[in-house]
């Protein structure tokens, strides 16, 4: 990053999960502290606990916090000077974006860069137009979707080294995704390498534990079968009559993994009892007769509740954390679990996903699965890191014969899409409507 930083141009740190890439970062920073202030852009979650690292491994390095309390933004911003660093969010990216645009920095570190992927908002546009003499972007999911991405994260760190927009997508986008182009692959691949840092677990952690991945198959009692073959058929009606769009089709797959997980996600009023449930509170059982303790996660806010319910009404123990908690309170929860014996720690798969270290698990959960493997894994990734001294096992429970294990199917296919530009493998679409409907259409179990 130092040489990278020295020829003038910018890097995507895109170390795997776990690997210290904020500790990285601060290093570098303090590297060229005397070159003038750095700025830090994370999101809220993590704010606080980049401004812990920063005490703790640096500190001739003097972190401001610029937040959402009132302070003087204005001055905070003016007044930095050589070894300070200023850390904000991406909310204020945006409300402050003319201000944090009026200073050249020393260094810009985007966290969880992958927040800016898009390069039609105005996150997107606020980070294009600040100023910097190196630009680093933190995360380990460079390309979570699509090649799009890809030429956004870039145009941040080296603007212009993939050409314009609508040259990226002639060029690469089109042959590599629709035509699965080798060669093109590879070429992009090249162009980007020297500004890519990426470095996986099992290339420089021999020392950590191992990591076992289990998915369990869970039979649906007859009458949630009944449910959700109704739901299932009943969508299918709904949409086949060829104008419908892709969110419409979206909102019904939705519908059906909630049918695939609990009853009364699809009404209140049901009062059938949960397979996926009963499934869960057997295993939780095990894994406290033997003094273990799990990080369980579920996209759904309404699922964890239900879980909640079940737990408390057998008096086991539980935090939980979503996305509607402060960053102080969440940083309380992960400390009062590090320290802690509660033996679950409930958390919102979009809350749980960045910036949490949660070493005191040695167990993770996934009650439903997520389209997306690489959010998955970083929530995995809150237990198996550096500091992780226990083998950890992650648990999927999975709906047998339902659009679940259609899922768990396409993870390969998204992960390819990352794989092609970091390690050469081949390439999948991005699912159109289609691909959407085949997924509500009856399947071939």
């Amino acid at each position: 990053m130092s040489r990278l930083a020295h020829w003038g141009a910018g890097a995507c740190l895109a170390d795997d999960m776990g690997l210290g890439k904020t500790l990285q970062a601060i290093s570098l920073m303090l590297n060229r502290g005397k070159s003038g202030s750095s700025l830090v852009i994370a999101p809220a979650s993590v704010l606080l606990n980049w401004k812990s690292e920063i005490e703790r491994f640096a500190p001739s390095l003097t972190p401001l916090v610029m937040n959402d309390v009132a302070c003087n933004r204005k001055k905070l911003v003016e007044q930095a000077g050589a070894f300070d660093v200023l850390l904000t969010t991406y909310g204020l990216l945006i409300n402050e974006a003319e201000l944090l645009a009026s200073k050249e920095w020393n260094v810009i570190v985007l966290d969880e860069a992958h927040t800016i992927k898009n390069k039609e908002t105005k996150m997107s546009k606020a980070a294009m137009g600040l100023t910097g003499e190196f630009r680093l972007l933190l995360t380990g999911t460079p390309l979570q979707n699509h090649l799009a991405e890809i030429w956004n994260l870039f145009q941040f760190a080296n603007p212009g080294l993939l050409g314009s927009f609508q040259h990226f997508n002639n060029y690469f986008i089109m042959p590599i995704e629709k035509e699965g182009s080798k060669q093109r692959q590879l070429q992009l691949k090249k162009i980007v390498q020297p500004f890519l840092l990426r470095r996986t677990k099992a290339q420089v952690l021999d020392e950590l534990p191992a990591k076992t991945e289990i998915t369990l198959s869970i039979e649906l009692s007859k009458e949630e079968r009944v449910l959700y073959e109704n739901i299932r058929e009943e969508a299918v009606v709904n949409l086949e009559d060829g104008t419908t769009s892709a969110m419409q089709v979206l909102v019904e797959i939705t519908r059906l993994r909630q049918a695939a997980c609990h009853p009364a996600l699809v009404n209140k009023e049901f009062t059938l009892p949960s397979a996926k449930t009963e499934a869960f509170l057997k295993l939780v059982n095990e894994l406290m007769t033997n003094n273990h303790r799990a990080l369980v996660f579920s996209q759904f806010t309404s699922h964890l509740a239900l879980i909640r319910t079940e737990l408390e009404r057998r008096g086991i123990e539980y935090l939980y954390l979503d996305g509607h908690l402060s960053v102080q309170e969440r940083s309380n929860l992960v400390k009062n679990f590090q320290t802690g014996e509660q033996p679950l720690f409930l958390i919102s798969l979009k809350a749980g996903g960045t910036g949490l270290n949660l070493t005191a698990a040695d167990y993770v959960i996934h009650l439903d699965p997520w389209w997306n493997p690489a959010v998955e894994d970083q929530a995995s990734d809150r237990a198996y890191r550096i500091g992780q001294t226990r083998p950890v096992t992650i648990y999927r429970l999975i709906a047998a014969q339902t659009i679940e294990e259609k899922i768990i199917k396409l993870h390969q296919t998204k992960k390819s899409l990352a794989d092609s530009l970091l390690a050469g493998s081949d390439i999948a679409s991005k699912l159109g409507k289609e691909e959407l409907l085949a997924l509500l259409r009856e399947s071939n179990f």
